[in-house]
């Protein structure tokens, strides 16, 4: 049976070997998932969006200016775009270019409210970006301590797979010598076969704590990893709370990103609502416009010369005789007209102002403003709520925290007393003087307060760990 248990052990130590090449400290582990995680990458992108959104806003209190041009041939009859004439049984080309542009001179600030809006928008992306990182990190450091935990879990369950081991050898000397029965060696069998089966469950366990914490931080199942045991001055009289716990609310207050993004959230639904209200108000705006056209339709005189002249029917009375009236026979020679001339001599530009009176759209606008004031108020109680969570939540952790050190005090008097009290077992055992069933329930009660007081540490830790996340402060060990 001892074989068996020696074989188990050798695989389940050599898997976890694997995974320790590379140690981790807890600011290592952090960082990585501030910078893999995709659920932060996400947001990321999403601030991106409110700020683009936001950049727009601005951008849209500039004038809109457009311009279109266009080119075509026409057949049949139809109206000369440039000209404004008939023409019929023949077809031409035409162009015609445009520009205009327009620009709101007063709205009742509904554009500067709408870009108030916006940027509180982007603000609260970035707070609930900040927000998703301090829970990521509370979360990584979470999973590095249970895998602290977990590794000195193995530690205490090697050591005392080692002294039962030992004790085991030493019993059989004596069996073998005649001072112990052999009932004795079968029980210290057992003990050491009930300890390497507990080994084995916390290798099992620091192996699950490893690829939980590799699931946090995006980390391939593949690749090594380990924690690295910090430097830990557990000292109970250096142990305590120096703040109240309204006065970590207050700091918290200031920097929890849930808080900020709910009141930055309301100040953008007011603006919101002032921006709805504007939309019921007259507006008043600017324009321009300019244009001009070409047709291969219009001519121009190149040339007139009279080549004679003809009579048109008509008698004007002279003196006391009448005259014919003649007109001059003339000979015309025409031309296109330049594209620049034309270009030229259509040319024009119009300049108007524009008074928009909202009348009657169906109520939207009216709709628009209550909807505007119910989000308002629905953003002022999330705003409350989200106040109201964070002092719950931190009063809760303080008194966790208080709890906590109270235990971990009570948990570290236990193992010492243990301690104490394996030390006088062991050497009454060694002399004879106790046996063996009150040796091992000395030493099992020992390294079951041992057991507690590391559960009792780490519990400790990421109590307090909490109550730095409140804080705004950085995790680490």
């Amino acid at each position: 049976m001892r074989s068996i248990f020696t074989l188990l052990l050798i695989v389940a130590y050599t898997s976890i070997q694997a995974q320790t090449e590379t140690g981790w400290t807890l600011q290592q582990a952090v960082q990585y998932a501030l910078d893999n995680n995709i659920s932060i990458q996400q947001n990321a992108l999403n601030q991106r969006l409110a700020k683009l959104t936001h950049l727009q806003s601005q951008l849209s209190q500039l004038p809109n200016i457009n311009g279109s041009a266009s080119y075509g041939r026409s057949f049949g009859r139809s109206v000369d775009p440039t000209t404004n004439q008939f023409v019929q049984g023949t077809s031409y080309d035409f162009m015609g270019l445009s520009g205009n542009a327009d620009v709101l001179l007063f709205g009742w600030f509904q554009k500067r409210n709408s870009i108030a809006s916006n940027k509180y928008n982007y603000l609260a992306s970035g707070a609930d970006l900040d927000q998703l990182k301090n829970d990521i990190s509370l979360n990584v450091a979470t999973g590095y301590l249970r895998a602290l935990l977990a590794k000195e879990q193995v530690n205490i369950s090697k050591q005392q797979v080692k002294l039962s081991s030992a004790q085991l050898t030493q019993t059989r000397k004596f069996a073998e010598a005649g001072r112990v029965p052999e009932l004795d060696v079968a029980q210290l069998e057992a003990q050491l076969a009930n300890d390497s089966a507990n080994l084995i469950t916390a290798l099992t366990d620091y192996t699950a704590s490893i690829l939980d914490i590799k699931a946090l931080l995006n980390l391939d199942f593949q690749s090594p990893f380990d924690v690295v045991v910090p430097q830990m001055n557990m000292a109970s009289d250096g142990i305590s709370l120096n703040m109240s716990p309204e006065d970590v609310y207050i700091e918290a207050a200031k920097n929890f990103g849930t808080v900020r993004s709910s009141m930055y959230k309301l100040q953008a639904a007011q603006r919101n609502f002032w921006a709805a209200k504007g939309n019921l108000m007259p507006q008043l705006g600017l324009g321009a416009q300019l244009g001009t056209n070409w047709s291969s339709t219009v001519k121009e005189v190149a040339s007139a010369q009279i080549v004679g002249a003809r009579e048109t029917g008509d008698f004007v009375p002279v003196l006391d005789t009448t005259l014919a009236v003649y007109r001059p026979d003339v000979k015309v020679t025409t031309r296109d007209v330049p594209l620049k001339t034309q270009l030229d001599n259509n040319f024009r530009q119009t300049v108007s102002l524009s008074l928009n009176i909202p009348i009657f759209n169906g109520w939207q606008s009216q709709y628009a403003v209550k909807q505007a004031k119910i989000n308002m108020l629905t953003q002022e109680l999330n705003t409350y709520q989200a106040e109201l969570k964070l002092k719950q939540d931190v009063y809760k952790a303080y008194n966790d925290a208080t709890n906590s050190i109270q235990k971990y005090y009570a948990a570290e008097r236990a193992a010492t007393s243990a301690q104490r009290a394996f030390d006088f077992a062991q050497k009454r055992y060694d002399l004879g003087l106790t046996n063996t069933v009150e040796y091992l329930t000395t030493q099992n009660n020992m390294y079951s307060a041992t057991g507690n007081l590391a559960r009792a540490k780490y519990d400790l830790i990421f109590k307090l760990k909490v109550i730095d996340y409140y804080l705004g402060k950085e995790l680490k060990l």
